[in-house]
């Protein structure tokens, strides 16, 4: 497996994987429009980290986050990690995870904190690789 910097360019790669992932597998209704939105923004944001995993000539998934400063650290927001379908269940997400905690470690990240879906398979996903669920902060929402 090969790990880079995901550039401008492979923006236009790696919606189909995202559509994929979240509409066949997830019920989702993202659009072309809405996925370029989506991984653009977190694309551009000051002190992103994107990383593609390749195989090949292959793209087998991607990680998209940002760096945010603190008092006391600096963490890294991990906003997506999208497999491709036929590599799931293969060890790559763990494997890709660790690699990113490889990165995020060099550029002086002390810390990733994410969002996932609260289900067996996301548990068992992140609790595997000694993610533990938050107990200081709640997620809070209000649909307008």
């Amino acid at each position: 497996m090969i790990y880079r910097i995901m550039t401008e360019a492979d923006i236009s790669a790696v919606i189909p994987l995202y559509i994929d992932h979240y509409n066949t597998h997830d019920g989702g209704e993202w659009t072309e429009k809405t996925v370029c939105k989506r991984i653009h923004q977190v694309w551009s944001h000051e002190d992103s980290l994107c990383l593609i995993a390749e195989t090949g000539n292959s793209i087998c998934g991607f990680a998209m986050g940002h760096f945010e400063q603190y008092d006391d650290l600096k963490a890294y927001d991990l906003v997506e990690i999208v497999i491709a379908h036929k590599y799931q269940n293969q060890g790559l997400g763990t494997e890709f995870m660790l690699e990113l905690e490889r990165w995020v470690k060099q550029l002086g990240g002390a810390m990733i904190q994410l969002q996932a879906v609260n289900d067996e398979m996301h548990n068992h996903f992140y609790g595997k690789l000694h993610y533990q669920d938050c107990h200081n902060l709640v997620l809070k929402s209000k649909f307008l």
